[in-house]
């Protein structure tokens, strides 16, 4: 699966792959932190206690790129980095807070693994914005032992475009470089298996050999009588 052609032109790995931010897209969910006051918490007199007003929900960002949000209503995220949306929350809720002060984050972030074993893959969720290539192999338990560490796809597919495929050789050191390129949400990493062509033909020989004795045995049993 997800094999290219051999006269494939793969994507060109420039270093702005290595910096670059993550864009809040359809289908996530983010969540949204909101203080009043700068964020500095605010002494009740009554108690002494350290209060502030807050709101701290989970939203989901709808196929319009939009999301609603408490007072505001509706809002675009869709496209914007995590600074950006921040920033642009805080600019509108100044109308209703004193000096907003927003914290969001998004939760549902992974990527899918083909670590080069055959079938076996794994989903991997980013807990951190600038997580690399080589972090998430590492996350998903390392590059197969079948696995060609020269042959790591990494395939970025965005909406309305055609996935970007970027290739990178992970078996010498000077692939360090493409492997410290920042995953995105949605992302696949492809780690091409090696075709044993020994261990192919011993899977599907074994269950013949073993059709072939069991006849064989109750052949000579039934001929004993």
């Amino acid at each position: 699966m997800l094999k290219t052609p051999k006269e494939y032109t793969y994507d060109k790995i420039v270093d702005s792959l290595s910096k670059q931010d993550y864009k809040i897209g359809v289908n996530d969910i983010v969540n949204v932190s909101i203080f009043s006051n700068d964020g500095f918490k605010i002494v009740d007199l009554a108690t002494t206690n350290l209060i502030n007003r807050s709101l701290n929900i989970d939203y989901v960002v709808t196929r319009d790129g939009t999301s609603k949000l408490p007072l505001i209503g509706r809002v675009k995220l869709a496209g914007l980095s995590i600074r950006e949306a921040t920033e642009y929350l805080e600019q509108i809720y100044a109308d209703y807070y004193v000096k907003p002060f927003v914290i969001l984050s998004v939760v549902n972030k992974r990527v899918i693994v083909f670590p080069g074993n055959g079938g076996a893959a794994k989903v991997v969720s980013l807990v951190n914005d600038n997580t690399t290539v080589i972090e998430v192999l590492a996350l998903s338990g390392g590059i197969a032992e079948d696995g060609k560490a020269y042959k790591v796809k990494l395939i970025r597919n965005q909406d309305n475009e055609k996935p970007k495929v970027y290739l990178m050789d992970l078996s010498k050191i000077e692939g360090l470089a493409a492997g410290n390129s920042v995953v995105l949400a949605h992302d696949i990493i492809y780690v091409e298996p090696r075709y044993r062509l020994a261990r192919t033909l011993v899977a599907e020989i074994t269950p013949l050999i073993s059709l072939i004795t069991s006849a064989f045995l109750i052949y000579s049993l039934v001929s004993r009588k």
